[in-house]
């Protein structure tokens, strides 16, 4: 066992190196197009069939000597945002025979950024958002539907925005919000109902499922004419608010009635979830007072500078390592990396630590680190190479600002105590932790797009597949987490509350964000009966559940859960077919 481990953590390794290598030689190849292209026409190579606006997939027309040149000259394969040129790595680093080697790296490296999205959402941008919520002291349901919703809502939201920053990938975003909408109302409340039958709260599951059916009635006429104006992207993030409002109101009703005022955050603990990975069994949270007594030192000693910044970037603890199954430590071994460039990077206020997580030198270091990774995720680097007057880049003058502060931070604070404006912090990591979700889902939208030209498959497709599975599995496994640990309540709630904020945010922030003075809508080129088969199958799995969930009077058993697994394997399957052209109809 140990020896086919380790040989995996190599074979992983390999590839995730390879997978480097073979992007910034398409970087490379990319920055020689026009070179090539210059080459390739007075060669007789590159003579130009492709002067229309010819679609992408049209590359598997021409022979795999034109592959390259097609790719590179050809508007529709263009890729104007990330950091890798995914298509031209494929049609131009790869030899043809090499194809399936690509296409196996490339869905590795999906795996591994949905794993960087996971652990970057769930350690560094939802405890920040909570930290902001506690210092702005809002009360733990306005907290839940906003700033925790958008913590937990990270992934699906930011790989909205920027699918929709393009006309040719707006299916994904629509096929990943509603085929994660599906996914979770039916796969994962099935899931929890066949886990532990429990009595629905009553008032929110209508509230939340009304309001729901409402997101997808507007979604659905915004995909009839085709496009989405100022009006339309405003009416989604107004209905949010309405939502928000609603919320606030009925619970604050709700605790009149019972004789409760409306508690701020900061008055008392909100509930929280513990992290799956730091989960131990009953017994050690029992005596886990006894397990730190036993590792505490004898004699009361200060950490050094050097020290404290060292234990900091450690992201292993050695003593969690040797008590932890050998699958926790196979995948702590992939979240390594990606939590030491975290903590390198982004710094984590955490109010419920009694120094709320104050790590003097790495914080100092933050400023300086937190600010360049700003610049330089933005926009893919465009912002942070640009030269002031020609002369002195942007992201040199972010260093020499950021040490500047970090140098006067670090002489006036101590090691042991944080300063008064610690909290300041919160929203530092909050803004680098955003982009670093925005600049990763950017190259899972491009992935997702070159592996639709490879195996022709439209992007509304592989947004209600992998985009949607991808950016669902972190839910999926808290959600029945929490009910097998006796809250389906809790996480039957979360299944509808949750995502209302995915879909309203995600379309109505990622159209707002596209709109231009000169232009005030976003066009849509969508995929034809798959996008009306994928609405209406949420829209029909939402009534479903309004209706049966009231008639079994809010008592859900293993019946309803099983319905619901039916369900989405039959809405499955008339996807596929439909993708595959063995349904058809001649309306579209």
């Amino acid at each position: 066992m140990a020896g086919r481990a380790a040989g995996r953590r190599r074979c992983w390794v390999l590839a995730a190196l390879w997978t480097l290598r073979c992007g910034a030689a398409a970087s490379s190849a990319l920055a020689r197009a026009p070179a090539a292209g210059r080459r390739g026409a007075e060669g007789g190579r590159c003579a130009q069939p492709w002067g229309r606006a010819a679609d992408c997939w049209e590359v598997w027309t021409q022979n795999s000597s034109e592959w390259c040149c097609f790719i590179q000259t050809n508007q529709d394969c263009r890729m104007d945002s990330g950091f890798l040129n995914y298509l031209s790595g494929v049609f131009c680093v790869f030899p043809s025979m090499l194809l399936p080697l690509a296409v196996t790296l490339y869905g590795l490296w999906l795996l591994y950024l949905f794993l960087t999205l996971a652990v970057t959402a769930e350690k560094f941008f939802c405890p920040n958002l909570s930290a902001i919520s506690t210092n702005l002291r809002l009360a733990h349901n306005v907290a839940g539907v906003t700033f925790l919703a958008f913590g937990n809502g990270a992934p699906d939201v930011f790989s909205a925005v920027v699918a929709f920053s393009d006309p040719r990938t707006a299916g994904l975003a629509i096929g990943a919000l509603f085929g994660a909408g599906v996914f979770v109302t039916t796969v994962v409340a099935g899931g929890i109902a066949l886990l532990k039958p429990f009595t629905v709260a009553s008032r929110p599951f209508l509230r939340d499922a009304i309001f729901y059916m409402v997101a997808v009635f507007l979604t659905f006429a915004m995909l009839y004419f085709r496009r989405i104006t100022l009006a339309g992207a405003l009416s989604y993030l107004g209905l949010y608010v309405f939502y928000v409002l609603t919320v606030v109101i009925c619970t604050w009703i709700h605790r009149r009635q019972r004789g409760e005022g409306l508690s701020p955050a900061g008055s008392g603990q909100p509930e929280q979830v513990s992290d799956p990975e730091d989960e131990d069994s009953p017994s050690l949270s029992i005596h886990s007072g006894e397990y730190e007594e036993e590792y505490r030192p004898l004699l009361p000693s200060e950490e050094g500078t050097l020290q404290i910044l060292t234990k900091s970037l450690n992201p292993l603890d050695r003593r969690k390592w040797r008590r932890k199954s050998c699958y926790w430590r196979f995948l702590k071994v992939f979240k390594m990396p990606v939590e030491f460039v975290m903590l390198l990077t982004v710094p984590v206020v955490d109010p419920d630590q009694e120094d709320q997580n104050w790590k003097r030198p790495l914080n100092c270091l933050h400023l300086i680190t937190s600010p360049l990774v700003c610049i330089l995720t933005l926009k893919s680097g465009a912002y942070g190479l640009y030269k002031i007057q020609g002369v002195f880049p942007v992201w040199g003058l972010a260093i020499l600002i950021g040490a500047f502060v970090a140098t006067l931070v670090f002489y006036t604070t101590k090691n042991e105590e944080p300063p008064k404006y610690h909290c300041v912090f919160s929203f530092l990591g909050f803004m680098a932790s955003a982009l670093w979700i925005n600049a990763v889902a950017t190259e899972v939208v491009n992935i997702l797009r070159t592996l639709g030209v490879v195996f022709h498959l439209s992007n509304t497709v592989l947004g209600l597949t992998l985009l949607a599975w991808g950016n669902s599995i972190g839910d999926t496994f808290s959600d029945l987490a929490m009910a097998r640990h006796g809250y389906p309540r809790m996480a039957f709630s979360a299944c509808f509350g949750g995502i209302i904020f995915n879909m309203l945010v995600g379309v109505g922030l990622g159209c707002l964000l596209q709109m231009t003075s000169s232009q005030l809508l976003v066009k849509l080129e969508l995929d034809g009966l798959l996008v009306w088969i994928l609405a209406g199958a949420l829209g029909l799995s939402l009534v479903f559940s309004f209706i049966a969930v009231p008639a079994q009077c809010f008592q859900l058993g293993r019946g309803y859960g099983v319905c619901l697994l039916l369900y989405y394997l039959v809405f499955l399957t008339v996807a596929l077919l439909t993708e595959f052209k063995v349904i058809r109809f001649r309306a579209f």
